[in-house]
């Protein structure tokens, strides 16, 4: 289990890793300590809702810091608790915590080619398979979603999409602006959605305005 593994070695791992790039001080060490055990937490409840055979073994969730694509959503998730969950009261804190969060996401775009910010609210179970190019922008995201390599889903005006449940970008697709998506939805490969409703249980083709919808 991921409750189980060695806190100290994760940490020393991790610390090792940022400052190869960045400065990093006694206040954000110990910070990045009191955030692991929720991080991971957070961690073990996607591991465990993700149905891909790297993710488990034995009839076990299965866990590794070498693994690149779990590593990956670690890091994802440390951000986040880092910079929206960290408990801290005075101002000057929460700066220094956002700063310290700025340095983990660099890491993560750094180190898997991906652009996943901070403050972007993932759900509790994703996947993001050979993700490389991908970006996913402060969208509402649900269970379940997935997305491919040089994904990207972003803004359009100041309007983000909202996403339904199970939903899967294929590779090179888009999602932007105010569009707004049901349940176990797919965007086939290469396919642009934008400022677009799509129905529950579709699969998507082509670009908009010219989308083709199909109940495959």
């Amino acid at each position: 289990m991921i409750s189980d593994f060695n806190l100290s070695g994760l940490s020393d791992l991790l610390h090792r890793q940022l400052t190869g790039f960045f400065p990093l001080d006694e206040w954000e060490h110990d910070l990045l300590n009191r955030c692991m055990p929720e991080t991971l937490s957070r961690l073990e409840r996607c591991i465990a809702g993700v149905d891909n055979k790297y993710f488990h073994r034995d009839g076990e969730i299965f866990f590794s810091p070498f693994h690149s694509g779990q590593w990956l959503i670690f890091l994802c998730y440390l951000a986040n608790t880092v910079s929206t969950r960290h408990g801290l009261a005075a101002s000057e804190d929460i700066r220094r915590a956002k700063t310290f969060a700025d340095k983990i996401y660099y890491l993560n775009k750094i180190m898997h080619s991906v652009d996943i910010y901070h403050e972007v609210e993932l759900p509790d179970v994703f996947f993001l398979e050979h993700p490389v190019g991908t970006v996913l922008g402060r969208a509402s995201y649900q269970e379940g979603f997935m997305a491919y390599q040089n994904c990207t889903v972003g803004g359009n005006k100041g309007h983000y999409p909202t996403l339904g449940r199970n939903f899967r970008m294929m590779s090179g697709s888009k999602i932007l602006g105010n569009s707004h998506v049901g349940d176990n939805v797919t965007l086939a490969a290469n396919t642009y959605v934008k400022d677009t409703d799509i129905p529950s249980g579709a699969t998507v083709f082509g670009a908009s305005p010219s989308l083709t919808i199909k109940f495959l």
